[in-house]
């Protein structure tokens, strides 16, 4: 392995766990309804957990409300079983052949407690950034030990350098991002 795929690996371990922190951020609820919100409850769907995206047709028809019609209508008692076990603290109705999750104001409490869980969710995409950092730097040492392998201490020291400043950048994005879903939440 030598110096440019290092920093590709570490570039690549770094923008997963970017996006990584981008799914987990879409399902935590803000003050208005997101189909994000109940696209990735499992169902239990004949045994086999299933996402909730694949089993209805999933709308908004209103801030604050979101409607689910399932393709198979035999499956609705699984799709509010798996709503209400979920932890979102929906309380799903059924209508006929469809069901409607009301989506009732957040209260301060509650946006207190959602801003935390997202700035502990920035917090371990910033370790996992950290930790990809670290391990190319130890590739990085040990190619710099090898005397197989020509390198100067100047491309070593270009390598760290180049790794911290990625570090950085993905670090800022990961802030960005995080700062965006608390002003999210916090606009009612």
């Amino acid at each position: 392995m030598d110096l440019d795929e290092i920093q590709l690996s570490a570039e690549e371990a770094m923008d997963k766990a970017v996006e990584y922190l981008k799914h987990e951020m879409r399902g935590v609820r803000t003050g208005r309804a997101s189909t994000a919100l109940v696209e990735f409850v499992k169902v239990d769907y004949y045994g086999s957990p299933t996402d909730l995206r694949s089993l209805a047709l999933i709308s908004v028809p209103e801030a604050t409300q979101i409607l689910i019609k399932p393709f198979d209508p035999s499956s609705m008692a699984m799709i509010v079983k798996a709503i209400q076990t979920s932890g979102l603290g929906l309380n799903p109705m059924t209508e006929g052949k469809q069901i409607r999750l009301n989506l009732p104001a957040l209260s301060g409490e509650r946006r207190l407690q959602l801003s935390g869980s997202i700035r502990q969710m920035g917090e371990q995409a910033k370790v996992t950034v950290r930790n990809a950092r670290r391990d190319a730097n130890k590739h990085v040492e040990q190619i710099s030990k090898d005397k197989t392998q020509h390198v100067s201490e100047d491309e070593v020291e270009a390598a760290k350098e180049e790794i911290q400043e990625m570090l950085k950048r993905y670090e800022k994005q990961v802030d960005d991002l995080t700062a965006a879903k608390m002003k999210e939440i916090e606009a009612i």
